[in-house]
């Protein structure tokens, strides 16, 4: 009994009250055990397999010489992948919990594609989702303060969503007039010959790509181009700023979080997570 509380204290989730689904959900969910950390080497070692398969298997002279043995390994590892899906479910009390969470769709995402494949041969290419299932690797190896540094930054993205969606917006309007007075300036010579293309050649411009295969002919364009491209390398700062100083604002905001989970919605008078038990960590300065 006092083994099950503190399960459920240090975890996320609640693991089956049955002795065997207790021993197996340690083994699945945590990597505080030699069984648990040699459990999880194992499937980031068949994650990396299947994705050098994938990336083999687009080789036409390697996919013709060993397809066959391609296919074998896809198989056998996407079975594996599939136990060890159904058994993360069985072992948890609290199954809504694991399967939408964020990892729980990782999972499901990464044995999808091995069905639809027998099916749509075309959609096997897919399998390379499960190159997400390596950041695992973080608790694997107690490095889940870069997870929380994501999180940190995933953060500044969604609250800044707003600013970038306006400045893309502007963008795009910009993108679409340049290219529209391009399209005249140039005279629909090649390269120019209507304004989608002209637009193309502007969004190409503007982002300082610089791909090559339009570029203006006339005086008037060539001058136009320098200041568009000169505009560019100030255009391209405008969201970096943005995502930069909603991340500095975040960091000064965040007094505690927790190292295990992630979970910043802590108490200012708490100690520990509400979630998983862990101590938490105070990083205003």
């Amino acid at each position: 009994m006092q083994e099950h509380q503190t399960i459920e204290k240090e975890h996320d989730y609640i693991p089956e009250r049955k002795k065997w689904k207790r021993q197996l959900f340690r083994i699945i969910y945590r990597a505080d055990t030699p069984l648990g950390k040699l459990f999880d080497i194992c499937l980031l070692i068949l994650i990396f397999i299947s994705t050098f398969i994938v990336m083999l298997e687009s080789i036409p002279s390697l996919d013709l010489r060993f397809h066959k043995f391609f296919i074998a390994l896809e198989i056998l590892i996407s079975v594996v992948f599939t136990i060890e899906y159904a058994l993360r479910i069985i072992t948890i009390r609290n199954k809504k919990d694991y399967i939408f969470s964020f990892f729980g769709i990782i999972d499901l995402l990464a044995i999808i594609p091995f069905y639809l494949s027998l099916f749509f041969p075309f959609t096997k290419f897919f399998l390379i989702i499960r190159m997400l299932r390596m950041l695992r690797i973080f608790r694997i190896l107690n490095l889940m303060d870069f997870m929380n540094d994501g999180y940190l930054i995933v953060r500044a993205l969604k609250n800044s969503s707003r600013k970038i969606y306006i400045f893309l917006l502007f963008l795009i309007i910009f993108s679409v007039i340049v290219g529209s007075i391009m399209y005249m300036v140039e005279g629909h010579k090649e390269g120019f010959e209507s304004i989608p293309q002209s637009i193309y050649w502007a969004v190409v411009t503007v982002t300082t790509v610089g791909y090559g295969d339009v570029s203006p002919s006339t005086p008037l364009g060539k001058f136009f181009s320098i200041i568009l491209m000169l505009a560019g390398y100030s255009i391209i700062a405008v969201p970096t700023g943005i995502v930069t100083a909603e991340m500095r604002n975040k960091r000064q905001n965040l007094e505690k979080v927790c190292n295990r989970c992630g979970n910043d919605d802590i108490d200012d008078d708490a100690n520990y997570c509400k979630i998983c038990g862990e101590k938490v960590v105070n990083f205003k300065k």
